[in-house]
């Protein structure tokens, strides 16, 4: 086994880093169904690219990196400790060179690790098995898609759907409406497991398992399998779309298992996955630990570089462009409307969770008068002469923020604040007393934002770390959509509306 610790390393940068070839394909279908000229168009566009730039670089799709996730099968005998040892031991050597974010917190005193490494992470599942050979997967799933996983009790009260009853149609209800609640905070379009049954802790256990899937595989259970294909084909109905700007696809994949469950309890339980779907798998000669051979790496290749050259240009959304430089006057921002796409040149501020909590209760460590926000929680690394340099750095759900973000704004006098997924009504409103506005980034476009940064000029309240620190960014031509806007206005609530509206078009029973 002298090999392995080399195979899992290999197997956490490649994960990271290299989108299989299942997911292109299924990504490549959706770009295909857009019109160009839209803010669809557009997103999927900048995600071909980001996929590109991060083949090239061998960094991170995303700059959320998720919990790493092992799922390991071994023939009997094999020592599982010495096998996990290595594993940790490979998940901080790639922490450290930048592959993954260190994203290990206390869950009491807040501190964080550094490494990937402490209680509950990573999180390794061994299984036997009679084969001889070890089959090791990975997944890693981002926070932003993590928060938008949902679990259903049946019967229940579904908006748009009604009644949701203990039986396939109820099922259905659950799944459609486990789509229509993610809207675009958790990278859409994305990817669904569904686990049917077993208790609340199984239920999930399942719904994750079954994202370990092949994007193409067919379900041996006609049922599951019909139900599917009917989510699938349904979903994109909805009209959420890419980032949820709305259009053709909202959902790449749904995956469904069952289990048993006692007559008391039924649950149906959902994992949501962001487009950014980063989960790979090795088959492992038991005695070195030499991979033998690649897993959801079959069928044809998808090249987007070609793809990505012509059209960049045409999926430019039918909106004004404006460009702006920091500090941005009131002026600037009361000119700007929903659809806009916005170039920021200039200084931006990175501000994530404890940020926010952070400057709600003390003063700002810099000038924040006219500045920008940015929700982002990079991977950084440090050369040998100490400077830090971005190695990714795609935007992070906001709508975490919405407690203090309307405040801080009007505290400190910030203009922009750019983020995924949308913001509430306590922040709508604050952006139109304030004069401030809202941009939306392409989530998991880590490496497409880490190429606008042109430097890096230092950096504050480093003891929450990397993550969580507030990093001074200088960015050129920064590219985000205005979502909502200094006059009341909000795309995400009105995709939410229109969304909800389509969703009761499936109200009536189909599977009887």
């Amino acid at each position: 086994m002298e090999k392995f610790y080399e195979s899992m390393y290999k197997l956490v940068v490649e994960t990271s880093t290299n989108l299989p070839k299942d997911v292109r394909r299924a990504i490549a279908h959706a770009k295909l169904q857009e019109s160009a000229g839209t803010r669809a168009a557009m997103s999927l566009a900048t995600i071909t690219n980001n996929i590109k730039m991060a083949d090239d670089k061998v960094s991170p799709i995303c700059q959320d990196t998720g919990l790493p996730t092992f799922k390991i099968k071994v023939p009997v005998g094999a020592n599982q400790l010495v096998m996990k040892d290595a594993i940790k031991k490979a998940i901080a050597k790639a922490t450290e060179d930048g592959k993954l974010r260190p994203n290990s917190v206390d869950s009491i005193d807040g501190s964080n690790t550094g490494d990937n490494l402490g209680e509950g992470t990573p999180v390794i599942k061994f299984e036997q098995w009679e084969k001889d050979y070890i089959d090791a997967r990975l997944i890693l799933k981002g926070g932003g898609c993590e928060n938008k996983n949902i679990q259903y009790s049946l019967p229940c009260e579904l908006d748009g759907l009604g009644r949701a009853g203990r039986d396939l149609d109820g099922i259905r209800k659950c799944i459609m409406h486990s789509v229509y609640q993610a809207q675009g905070q958790g990278c859409s379009a994305g990817f669904i497991g569904v686990g049917i049954g077993g208790d609340r802790t199984s239920g999930y256990e399942l719904a994750k398992e079954q994202l370990f899937r092949s994007v193409d595989d067919v379900n041996p259970n006609e049922e599951l399998h019909k139900l599917e294909e009917y989510v699938l084909e349904n979903a994109n109905k909805l009209g959420i779309g890419t980032m949820g700007f709305g259009g053709e696809t909202t959902l790449l994949g749904c995956k469904v298992g069952a289990i048993n469950r006692i007559p008391a309890s039924f649950f149906v339980s959902v994992a949501y996955n962001c487009w950014a779907y980063r989960r790979l798998g090795v088959k492992l000669d038991p005695q070195t630990g030499d991979i033998l051979d690649w897993h959801y790496q079959e069928g044809e290749e998808v090249q987007f570089a070609d793809e990505v050259a012509a059209t960049s240009e045409s999926n430019q959304p039918e909106a004004q462009t404006v460009e702006l430089t920091a500090p941005i006057t009131e002026e600037q921002i009361r000119e700007l409307k929903v659809g806009d796409v916005v170039k920021i040149s200039g200084r931006m501020y990175t501000g994530r969770d404890a940020i926010h909590k952070y400057l709600s209760d003390h003063d700002a460590p810099v000038d924040l008068n006219g500045q920008v926000i940015y929700h982002c929680g990079p991977v950084m690394l440090k050369d040998e002469e100490g400077n830090w340099h971005v190695k990714a750095a795609g935007p992070t759900t906001s709508i975490r923020e919405e407690p203090y973000q309307g405040d801080i704004m009007k505290k400190f006098g910030i203009r922009a604040v750019i983020g995924k997924g949308g913001m509430g009504p306590k922040t709508l409103k604050a952006l139109e007393e304030h004069g401030g506005v809202y941009l939306n980034a392409i989530g998991g476009a880590a490496q497409y934002y880490a190429e606008c940064v042109k430097a890096v000029d230092g950096v504050d309240l480093m003891e929450f770390g990397i993550p969580e620190a507030m990093w001074h960014l200088e960015v050129k031509d920064f590219t985000a959509v205005v979502t909502m806007d200094s006059h009341g206005n909000s795309l995400h609530q009105d995709v939410d509306q229109s969304s909800l509206e389509k969703l009761q078009q499936f109200k009536e029973p189909v599977f009887k």
